[in-house]
């Protein structure tokens, strides 16, 4: 991020607010596409996804990966995981939107970080702060809560929060850029996709062919709503500080609850407001924590700076104060960052999605998973598209940050 100007870094922050505002809005997408089934509408999304970003990725001549991928068994088994589980979180989502819980599955969104911290914890042995302690124990009791008014756990939320992180965690290990790898995920999924629409249609039950052009342009679209946020993610994840991306990754959550509650008029009882209160309690905890941390960090490499009797410009310090944003999810110390490297010109925003973890922003939503990657939703039935380069679809966050495979 370093030397990144100022009108680069404002082109960054409208592609977030872009990217975000998207993932916010696709509730009101899903809709359109009744009569169609959740699944029928899921197996499209796949096909149509693969169809668009292998287009985008001629388009750019970026192939190399495909290669380097396929002689890589354990990276093409996690892909392949990653695929399962972002299925699960875009079907979940979908069926969600379309059967009236728009307000349970924002806070799936919105709880993304929380959990993504827990699997921290439990699966990567990494350690806490106080202040993040506190907010994984409000955010359980928000969940007790919840739970109390729906008269059961809300499963929905549930499901899209522990899904997005597990992909986000998956997608930690893999370290593959956002684009490139929703390209490879919709490969996996592409076949039983394209199987189940035939079935369908064998049948007489798709209705892809007998519902009329408009439906048909709009289930081909579906490809076009997955991956436009994530070509916007991309490229605010290398013009904006990681600690930026973190922030903004709240808004798709934020849309998806006032859609639920303005637009759809989903019921809100008193113990709802209750539980929603005690999670944006323990969001707001962690980004004042994560903001603290970046602050700190940017003064440590300052201080560190005038005693070797250097001048490090303002920039680095920026970009080593946005690097060291994922204390969202992570409970380690502030890293030292050494001199950033400069940006590649006549990059894309496709191909321009950093490569390193650490350099990313969660996925939403939350995010970006189990780090700071800047995958998300997707969403929000997104895929978290990876805080590598990404992600969230809802939440990043990333997750550990803003994930991004979203919605």
């Amino acid at each position: 991020m370093a030397g990144t100007s100022k009108g680069e870094q404002r082109i960054g922050l409208l592609n977030g607010f872009a990217a975000y505002g998207m993932w916010g809005l696709v509730p009101l997408f899903w809709p359109l596409l009744k009569p169609a089934g959740a699944v029928e509408i899921l197996a499209h999304r796949m096909v149509w996804s693969l169809a668009f970003v292998g287009v985008a990725l001629i388009v750019v001549r970026r192939w190399a990966w495909a290669g380097e991928l396929l002689r890589q068994p354990r990276r093409l088994g996690l892909i392949a995981v990653a695929a399962a589980v972002i299925t699960v979180n875009w079907g979940v989502y979908i069926w969600a939107v379309n059967s009236g819980h728009v307000v349970e599955a924002s806070l799936g969104y919105f709880i993304n970080p929380l959990v993504t911290i827990a699997m921290g914890v439990l699966i990567l042995k990494e350690r806490l702060r106080p202040v993040q302690w506190a907010a994984v124990g409000i955010g359980f009791a928000a969940v007790l809560v919840l739970a109390v008014g729906y008269g059961q756990p809300p499963w929905i939320s549930l499901t899209l929060a522990f899904s997005f992180a597990t992909y986000g965690l998956v997608k930690k290990k893999v370290n593959l850029g956002g684009v490139e790898s929703l390209a490879a995920e919709t490969a996996i999924q592409f076949l039983p996709a394209l199987a189940y629409l035939l079935w369908l249609g064998s049948r007489g039950d798709a209705t892809f062919t007998s519902e009329g052009a408009g439906h048909a342009t709009l289930l081909a679209a579906t490809g076009i709503v997955t991956a436009i946020p994530l070509v916007c993610f991309g490229a605010a994840a290398i013009r904006v500080p990681l600690s930026t991306l973190g922030l903004l990754q709240y808004l798709a959550p934020a849309f998806q609850f006032l859609l639920g509650i303005l637009y759809f008029h989903e019921a809100m009882p008193a113990e709802r407001w209750a539980g929603f209160a005690l999670v944006w309690l323990a969001l707001t905890l962690l980004t004042w924590d994560a903001l603290r941390t970046a602050r700190r960090a940017a003064r440590t490499l300052r201080a560190e700076s005038g005693r070797s009797g250097t001048t490090a410009p303002t920039a680095t310090g920026t970009a080593g104060a946005a690097r060291n944003a994922d204390s969202v999810t992570s409970g380690g110390k502030p890293r030292a960052a050494g001199p950033a490297a400069p940006e590649p010109s006549g990059s894309t925003p496709l191909d321009s999605t950093p490569r390193d973890s650490t350099a990313q922003a969660p996925e939403p939503f939350g995010s970006t998973p189990l780090d700071s990657t800047a995958q998300a939703p997707e969403p929000l039935g997104s895929t978290p598209l990876d805080s590598t380069a990404q992600a969230p679809e809802p939440f990043g966050s990333e997750p550990l940050g803003p994930s991004a495979a979203k919605p």
